[in-house]
């Protein structure tokens, strides 16, 4: 599955990246401690956020840059980073996905109420299909038109519909 938070995790540290590169490129013997210094660095705790990982060594660059005495190059780069996190972390490109899991009798109610969910939602995309004697079950990703949702209560009540279930998901294992 696609991470967002992963994405900007990778524009961010590509940035953080440059600042430090910036800083080690006027002086060997400081590109030189500075590997020393990030050779020690080691986590003892796992990370389970990618941006927490972005925060961490924008925070370890800072503090080298500093160190080297080019006060100018960390404040403009922090604030370079800090911008582009402020606008890109908590950005929502879309709206949040849904799933539908429909349990239908036969293949005509079946179709019944794919052409019923047309009507209601602005794209749908069949992500399984199971197929048994007297019983379909379908698992259905839909992007809604808006954030109504009782549609979801009329395709219950569909001839030949058994359930009807409405699940909320946003792309991430977490949160």
């Amino acid at each position: 599955m696609y991470s967002s938070g992963f994405a900007v995790t990778l524009v961010a540290l590509t940035m953080i990246t440059t600042l430090v590169i910036l800083a080690v490129t006027s002086n060997v013997v400081l590109s030189l401690g500075m590997v020393g210094a990030l050779s020690i660095v080691r986590f003892r705790t796992a990370i389970k956020e990618p941006l927490d990982i972005a925060f961490l060594f924008w925070s370890i660059a800072v503090g080298i840059v500093l160190a080297a005495g080019l006060l100018t190059l960390a404040v403009i780069g922090s604030l370079f980073i800090g911008i582009f996190l402020l606008i890109f972390v908590n950005r929502k490109t879309h709206r949040n996905p849904y799933i539908i899991v429909l349990a239908c009798a036969d293949y005509e109610s079946e179709q019944k109420a794919i052409a019923f969910l047309h009507t209601h939602v602005k794209r749908i995309a069949v992500k399984s299909k199971t197929a048994r004697k007297g019983a379909v079950e379908l698992n259905l990703d839909i992007r809604m038109k808006d954030d109504n949702t009782d549609f979801i209560n009329t395709l219950s009540e569909m001839d030949g519909v058994s359930s009807a279930v409405l699940v909320s998901y946003n792309g991430d294992y977490m949160g």
